[in-house]
């Protein structure tokens, strides 16, 4: 934890609730993080293809994680808070308890995750309707977009969930209103996942079409009644229950929020880049795609147009950064799938005891151990090339749009040494790369212009998976000088909603490309490739 900054500095608050966990951070004028905090959340998978959480327990980790970050500073020091979530779907009654969403009916377990793929078949449904809203979303509905998710709902739990729920929430919403009671909507959720038109309003055609008409009653107050942008101010504030829980100021700024991955570009993808020779530089935000990469990984690309992406989400108009036309294509599992290789390895302990007598991470160990193996000849990327990793093992989210599709690894020999678990990790990270230039080529060939490449997120850490990007797609790749960007874009929420901001003054700015990454690894921050 930093030490508290001077009495009459300005913080923002950004939230960030992610597969795993509840990180916070307390963001100063400048952009730069002061203090982060990060809380566990529980995770049930009652049966394949199926995750929940609990959102009692997530709103209690944020509430955590905020008073963690803020302790130490004056509470009239924190104008204004941001939340950014994973787009999972939350079910409340008409009282905003839970409401449970499988058959053993435990009532806290409320949350279906976004990597929740029980409701597949419902998702092929909704595509076969061919009905035009399909085509925002790349023409194929994901069964991690909410339409598919309510429709399993109605269609499986029909007398314990679907009658009693009052209320469904995008997570990222769920947390705005449990901070301020608005039941606004922020339109980053409800255009990307839930198919809204800000021009059009909620198209009734599309609900009918896939027999869950019912949802437009009321105005469709369950599902969202009031919209606004992101960043908007809500309500009259943090309400005061939810000061009382998170110790900060009733009334304290809380805007509307965005989700996990638009605010982690949001956080990079206006990077400051002067000087670093990057083909961005002096180019429009257009030139560049944020990568934030995590459990999974998301591909954000912007235009100044509309453009109509084969298997990527979007068009979406700004979602993320205002005025700009927004495509997200992504992985479905990344960092999941590079831990469900490595730790299912028959080496691994033998790995963790290597990697703790370095006192080091078992990837750091592993990317040693890699160029150890390399040698002289520096051709680290050509070890693994008798063994092919077919990415796929939670479906493909995109260019493919495929959730049925399954891994497999080609190449596999008798061997269960380090030695091997370590070429499995580089055929893993590579196939993962190659995913994304897969879907860079698919963005590029209908119009995109992509010219440098922003990592940020977990995965980011990794310099391996950095480099292998910048190899495989042939781009630079830049990281932010803040490595939190998803927290710092969190926090920019929060300072637009304070309005103690001009356009000309911002009181959060977009960090430089940092000069050095971190000590122990001293090498630029920008990657090249390197064939």
């Amino acid at each position: 934890m930093a030490k508290p900054p001077p009495s009459m500095e300005q913080y923002y608050v950004g939230v960030d609730v992610g597969t795993a966990s509840v990180r916070a951070a307390l963001v100063a004028r400048d952009g730069l993080v002061k203090a982060t905090a990060e809380e566990p959340v529980r995770i049930w998978q009652p049966a394949p293809d199926r995750y929940v959480q609990s959102s009692d327990d997530i709103w209690d980790r944020c509430c955590r994680a905020i008073r963690r970050v803020t302790q130490g500073v004056e509470k009239s020091q924190v104008r204004g808070m941001g939340f950014d979530a994973t787009c999972s779907l939350v079910v409340l009654d008409k009282h905003f308890q839970p409401v449970a969403i499988n058959q053993d009916g435990v009532q806290e377990q409320n949350v279906m995750m976004w990597m929740d793929h029980r409701a597949s078949e419902q998702a092929a449904h909704i595509t076969s309707t061919g009905h035009q809203a399909l085509r925002r979303v790349g023409g194929v509905m994901s069964p991690e977009m909410q339409p598919p998710k309510l429709l399993w709902l109605k269609e499986n739990l029909r007398e314990t969930c679907w009658k009693q729920a009052a209320h469904f929430f995008d997570l990222p919403d769920f947390l705005s209103w449990k901070a301020t009671g608005s039941l606004e909507r922020s339109l980053c959720t409800l255009v990307c996942k839930w198919t809204y038109c800000p021009q059009e309003g909620w198209d009734t055609s599309f609900w009918e079409a896939i027999g869950l008409e019912d949802l437009l009653t009321d105005n469709c107050s369950k599902i969202g009644a009031l919209t606004c942008c992101p960043g908007t101010s809500l309500g009259e504030g943090l309400s005061a229950q939810a000061a009382a829980e998170t110790q900060l100021k009733t009334g304290t700024a809380v805007a509307a929020s965005l989700i996990d991955a638009h605010a982690g570009g949001l956080g990079v993808i206006g990077a400051d880049v002067k000087g670093l020779s990057l083909p961005c530089e002096d180019q429009p935000m257009t030139s560049r795609m944020a990568v934030v990469c995590g459990t999974s990984s998301c591909h954000m690309g912007i235009s100044q147009q509309p453009l109509y992406v084969p298997g990527v989400w979007g068009p979406y108009f700004s979602v993320m950064v205002p005025g700009l036309w927004l495509n997200e294509g992504g992985q479905s599992a990344t960092g999941k799938l590079i831990d469900f290789m490595v730790e299912g390895h028959a080496a691994f302990p033998q790995l963790k005891i290597l990697a703790e007598k370095r006192f080091v991470w078992v990837y750091s160990y592993l990317n040693r151990h890699l160029e150890t193996m390399a040698g002289d000849s520096g051709h680290l990327g050509t070890l693994a090339a008798s063994l092919h990793v077919w990415p796929d093992f939670h479906g493909n989210r995109s260019p493919l749009a495929d959730p049925t599709l399954r891994g497999m690894v080609v190449g596999l020999t008798l061997s269960r040494t380090v030695d091997d678990l370590a070429l499995l990790y580089l055929a893993t990270v590579q196939s993962i790369a190659l995913g994304t230039r897969h879907i860079l080529d698919t963005m590029q060939e209908t119009g995109h212009d992509i010219r440098t490449l922003f990592l940020c997120g977990g995965l980011s850490k990794n310099a391996l998976f950095v480099q292998t990007h910048a190899d495989v797609t042939g781009l630079p790749v830049a990281l932010p000088f803040q490595t939190e960007a998803v927290l710092v874009g969190a926090a920019v929420l929060g300072a637009c909603a304070s309005h103690r901001f001009s356009a000309t003054n911002s009181p959060i700015i977009f960090g430089n490309v940092q000069q050095k990454r971190a000590a122990a690894n001293d090498s630029a921050s920008f990657f090249h490739n390197s064939k």
